[in-house]
């Protein structure tokens, strides 16, 4: 819509749902929409300049998935590839082969970013206001149902803490979210500042061709080697119809990532200790894991950190990459200096040190001239907001895969849609009017990127429905099986 007549046609336009962000969400919550409420009418508003989200905008080394693709890929698309920890490039063609092949492409429009929407009752629709192009086009669309899928990452800009002594460094330092092509590190000494699932992606993938990479941490992270193929999954691949074979290895591995966070959370020195007995198994009897792999906190109170084929771990024992455990007392102008008094000579010094959480993609929502905070709300099943009408928003799992969690959501909003078109209702709203129930913060997760944002982020409640449980199987019952019809859940016309 790049016409002063598309424009005009805008301004005035009204969609029976509107959904925001055209990444692994928004692409799946089309394909739902299409699938089961036939005849909406919709459109997919997409900042950016192209569609796949993370998967578009991250570009460093050997971007990958750190989870299988048997269980991040949709329900509705099996994945056809042999590896089943797949790279980013492949992933993004994936998601956007399924938009293409259902037609969901044809709805995406791009550089368009939501900044405000307003909801009225006495009209029972949404307002929702919109940046257009690279001029900033002032728009408008009216909307009966909002579905944000935008995320919670700020795609502007990633974390990165104040480190003394910064502007002495003469290389050159760079976050991974703003990696570009012309970041050159062959036979450079690269730091890389971080221990998460970034950097264990990206040290591996950068010795290859850097004189020598050291991934610099102020405190291990619980890491775990896995096959970078499913050879369970490849084998009923030959052997059965393909969307059998998928729908079993993605059960197979919904239920084995279940099982190893409920080991973690009621027996965490028992999966401590096969962990540690993985990395031990790796970089074998000499190499010092009590130091640089064993984190202070328990299993699953952060995410842990998956390298296929212990890359990153066959690259430590090749003298390749370095692990140094330290903080840092200042970089200098050729490197960093630590605590301990070591200096690691740099280059190229990569900031790993996370991401910056973003709400709703970083709108403002109003319901009936009143400003709404999320972070007063309480989230109704995980996928909608107390107080707030005629709002879902998709978020994924954060002890496994996104797309299971997304695809309950899903599935969950077009029977919610559905039972208000036969009823004749137009608004639904959760209220929570249970004082027993408490409000409990958003997860229970210790890692920074989750802490430093918490605030922003809607409670859960104590009690059903408002508690998030971040378990398929009770998802599975209360989002695909259990009944619309909720003493939490307002309906009105």
């Amino acid at each position: 819509m790049d016409t002063i007549a598309d424009n005009a046609r805008a301004k005035s336009e009204h969609l029976d749902v509107l959904i925001v962000g055209a990444g692994l969400s928004g692409i799946g919550a089309a394909w739902h929409l299409q699938d089961k409420c036939k005849g909406k009418s919709y459109a997919i508003l997409e900042a950016r300049d192209g569609s796949g989200g993370t998967w578009d905008l991250f570009r460093y080394p050997r971007i990958r998935s750190d989870s299988d693709m048997y269980t991040l890929g949709y329900s509705f698309r099996p994945w056809k590839n042999a590896k089943a920890i797949a790279d980013g490039p492949a992933i993004l063609s994936y998601i956007r082969e399924a938009a293409s092949d259902h037609g969901i492409d044809r709805r995406i429009r791009y550089r368009h970013r939501v900044t405000a929407a307003s909801w009225s009752t006495e009209k029972a629709r949404w307002t929702v206001e919109i940046e257009r192009g690279p001029d900033r086009v002032k728009t408008i669309i009216t909307c009966n149902f909002l579905w944000m899928c935008s995320g919670y990452y700020d795609y502007a800009a990633g974390y990165t803490p104040k480190f003394p002594g910064r502007e002495r460094f003469k290389g050159r330092i760079v976050h991974p979210q703003s990696w570009t092509d012309d970041i050159d590190y062959k036979g450079k000494n690269v730091v890389v500042i971080g221990s998460g699932a970034t950097a264990v992606t990206l040290v591996p993938a950068m010795s290859g061709e850097a004189r020598h990479v050291t991934m610099l941490q102020r405190s291990p992270t619980y890491v775990v080697a896995r096959p970078a193929e499913d050879a369970i999954a490849n084998h009923l691949r030959r052997r059965l119809p393909i969307g059998l074979a998928y729908g079993l290895t993605r059960w197979k591995n919904v239920l084995l990532g279940m099982y190893f966070y409920r080991l973690c959370k009621r027996r965490p020195d028992r999966a401590k200790a096969l962990i540690m007995k993985g990395v031990r198994y790796c970089l074998g009897p000499d190499y010092d894991i009590d130091t640089h792999f064993t984190p202070r906190y328990n299993p699953w109170d952060q995410r842990l950190c998956l390298v296929p084929d212990a890359d990153l771990f066959r690259a430590i024992r090749q003298k390749r990459v370095s692990v140094v455990t330290d903080e840092i007392e200042t970089f200098t102008e050729t490197g960093i200096q630590l605590k301990s008094g070591e200096e690691l000579p740099a280059d190229l010094i990569v900031t790993a040190t996370g991401l910056s959480l973003q709400l709703l993609g970083g709108m403002t929502v109003v319901v009936d001239g009143k400003p709404i905070n999320p972070g007063d709300t309480v989230a109704y099943k995980g996928m909608m907001y107390s107080d707030v009408p005629n709002l879902a928003v998709v978020s994924g799992y954060t002890n496994a895969s996104w797309t299971p969690k997304a695809d309950l959501v899903c599935e969950y909003v077009c029977r919610l849609l559905n039972h208000m078109q036969k009823n004749g209702l137009r608004q639904c709203t959760p209220r929570l009017d249970d004082p027993a129930t408490e409000r409990l913060p958003w997860v229970d997760f210790s890692s920074g990127y989750i802490q430093r944002a918490i605030e922003q982020f809607p409670k859960q409640g104590s009690r059903h429905p408002w508690r998030l449980h971040q378990n398929y199987a009770r998802d599975l019952m209360s989002l695909r099986y259990g009944s619309v019809r909720d003493p939490a859940m307002e309906f009105l016309n």
